[in-house]
């Protein structure tokens, strides 16, 4: 017999290849062990040391009273020793679960005729002439028979609902991204399209901020209310409520032929969006444990969170250009339709606690909300000398004291006030306004700032946000593998920081500025600050939470960067707006307006970058890191 060959890797290589695997699993876990898939199944080994459980996808083949694996690397595979040491594994193959086990090495000659001819070329040209045979002890329809302990980063929750090949977390996690950032993207992605909803519908003027205020008026309005909604009666029902006004408002508002039809269906589009939201955070939190699994999962919640803003401009910029502005809510349709339909069947399902709605609690709570956004949107057109203005906002504060009183006394109170008694979920709260303001602030005056002062197009200004979109999404990416070793503060204060770095370099606009050096730098730093920030306190803010408590607590996180949003819009907008009107002089041409622009755009800039070190103060002050020792052995033995 020929001697073995398999491919052999140095000590760099192998951890090389551990990294990429970390990072590609996830994705082919979607496809692998599917009925269709004969390919690619999963192996679910027990770590030699830890005790977990992890879930490898490999190619495999049925063989005669089992499977056989090629051996690609040797015996160094971490999946390979795992199996020798336990003596069995689960393999889930074309959708049936299998109990393996006496493990043995063969050759090419023995492994061969499970394979297809084209497989055994690719192994004779790679250069792999070992396979593991694993013998079929018996069936069983969960691995949680086999492996009742938790399951860790690349594997399943067998306490969990999701955790079956019937509900496989990656596509749980791709329902609640896909919604997530479906009520994201709305917040902006008409923003683009105005000008042609103003000339096809006949909006006046004024009427015409109502198109986006509506939407936001109804989801900040309603945020909390939705989230508690989610805990009282099952949080999949809700969820699934949320996606379907929103995909009714999404379909209303394409067909919309009059400005207040229009205005109507995006109400109700934010009612949805109001459910959707917090329930889609509660609803990860259930379906993945605390721990790497979850941190990994709210990486991917957080860059479409924070990545939504600037992938709507983008959007709304190509979808108005090449096709209708109609088309921006009619995506919605068929992409919330198939959410309906899949979130039932993916996505863990609790049910909702015994108890009634606090209902003077969420009256005036909700319009305490929807007051104060109302208000703050007016400010930012109307100036904070309106009377209109000051009248709701104030009001706005006497319903919001009305409300902490209510809660004080009620027995089964809307938000218990105990939840911001933990120091580190109120310093993600605070940090999470800071970040709302200063992130729906800077879209809003860097749209204006490329478009009016550099003379971009709507489409061009979309692309030009992209590094933020894909800055984003490097930085959470990082902090969810990094953050169960530095624990929550260290990506608060790094991404505070490096959020006010941006903010600040941005400020350095003129009114010639080059694209690379004066907006894509600065984009790329805020970014990357920007993804810790989502991911840290996203992570804060559930962990540790009562399952029965987790919808308010998601929804509190989403009413502090929904309003933070709002208040950067209009206090940044005032800002440049003022510093605007004291810059133009007489004669008007064309580069005083120019100069004067960019200096309102660059101290609406230099605010957001004070607010951020506010946030970071907040966080500094409030937030105490809790490091999570990990041995590396753990991660080494999942590969």
């Amino acid at each position: 017999m020929s001697e073995p060959r398999t491919i052999r890797l140095g000590p760099r290589a192998r951890r090389a290849v551990r990294a990429a695997a970390r990072l590609v699993n996830p994705i082919v876990l979607l496809i692998a062990g599917r009925r269709w898939n004969p390919v690619v199944g999963i192996l679910h080994h027990r770590g030699r040391r830890s005790g977990r459980v992890y879930s490898t996808p490999l190619g495999m083949r049925p063989a005669a009273g089992g499977f056989v694996i090629p051996l690609t690397f040797s015996n160094n595979a971490a999946w390979y020793q795992n199996v020798l040491a336990g003596g069995s594994c689960t393999v889930t193959y074309q959708g049936a679960d299998h109990t393996l086990g006496r493990p043995e090495v063969v050759d090419f000659a023995s492994a061969a005729p499970s394979f297809p001819r084209y497989e055994r070329l690719q192994f004779r040209l790679i250069g792999i002439n070992e396979f593991l045979r694993l013998t079929t002890e018996g069936e069983q329809t969960n691995t949680k028979e086999t492996f009742p302990m938790a399951i860790d980063t690349k594997s399943f929750n067998p306490d969990a609902p999701a955790a079956s090949p019937r509900r496989p977390l990656g596509l749980a996690l791709a329902v609640i991204a896909m919604a997530q950032l479906m009520v994201v993207l709305d917040v902006a992605i008409v923003n683009v399209a105005l000008p042609s909803i103003q000339h096809q519908l006949h909006f006046s003027a004024p009427d015409l901020e109502w198109v986006v205020n509506a939407y936001l008026i109804a989801f900040g309005g309603l945020l909390l209310l939705g989230g508690r909604t989610g805990d009282l009666f099952g949080r999949v029902r809700m969820f699934v409520i949320g996606l379907l006004l929103f995909t009714a408002g999404s379909l209303a508002g394409g067909l919309a032929t009059t400005s207040t039809f229009l205005i109507v269906a995006r109400a109700v589009q934010g009612i949805g969006g109001a459910i959707v939201a917090p329930t889609a955070l509660s609803l990860l939190a259930d379906t993945f444990s605390e721990g790497p699994q979850r941190n990994r999962a709210l990486g991917v919640y957080s860059a479409v969170s924070a990545s939504g803003g600037a992938l709507g401009l983008l959007l709304g910029g190509v979808i108005t250009n090449y096709f209708s502005w109609r088309w921006i809510l009619f995506v919605n349709v068929p992409i919330g339709l198939f959410l309906v339909f899949a979130a039932p069947r993916v996505l863990a399902s609790r049910k909702g606690r015994s108890g009634r709605l606090d209902l003077p609690g969420a009256v005036s709570v909700t319009a305490a909300a929807t007051l104060f956004v109302y208000g703050l949107s007016r400010a930012a057109t109307h100036g904070w000398g309106d009377s209109v203005t000051e009248a709701t906002i104030v009001l706005a504060g006497v319903m919001l004291a009305a409300f902490v009183v209510i809660e004080m006394f009620t027995r089964q109170p809307l938000m218990p006030l105990a939840i911001f008694r933990n120091r580190n979920r109120s310093g993600a709260y605070a940090l999470s306004l800071a970040n709302g303001a200063t992130l729906s602030g800077t879209l809003f005056l860097l749209t204006l700032f490329l478009q009016n002062v550099l003379g971009y197009s709507p489409l061009q200004a979309g692309f030009a946000f992209l590094p933020t979109a894909a800055g984003v999404v490097v930085g959470a990416g990082a902090t969810s593998r990094l953050i169960g070793r530095t624990g929550p503060r260290v990506p608060m204060l790094v991404g505070a920081l490096m959020s006010a770095i941006g903010f600040f370099w941005l400020s350095a606009i003129t009114p010639h500025a080059a694209y690379p050096e004066a907006v894509f730098g600065p984009l790329v730093v805020l970014a990357l600050g920007l993804g810790q920030i989502f991911v840290s306190t996203s992570i804060v803010t559930i962990s540790g939470v009562t399952p029965r408590e987790s919808g308010l607590a998601s929804a509190l996180l989403n009413v502090g960067r929904q309003l933070g949003g709002s208040i950067g819009i209009a206090v940044m907008g005032t800002v440049a707006t003022s510093v605007t009107a004291g810059q133009l002089t007489r004669p008007l041409t064309h580069a005083v307006l120019g100069q004067a622009l960019t200096g309102g755009f660059s101290a609406g800039f230099q605010v957001a970058g004070l607010i951020s070190l506010v946030g970071f103060a907040a966080a500094f002050v409030a937030v105490r890191g809790r490091r999570s020792a990990r041995p590396a052995e753990v991660l080494q033995e999942a590969a």
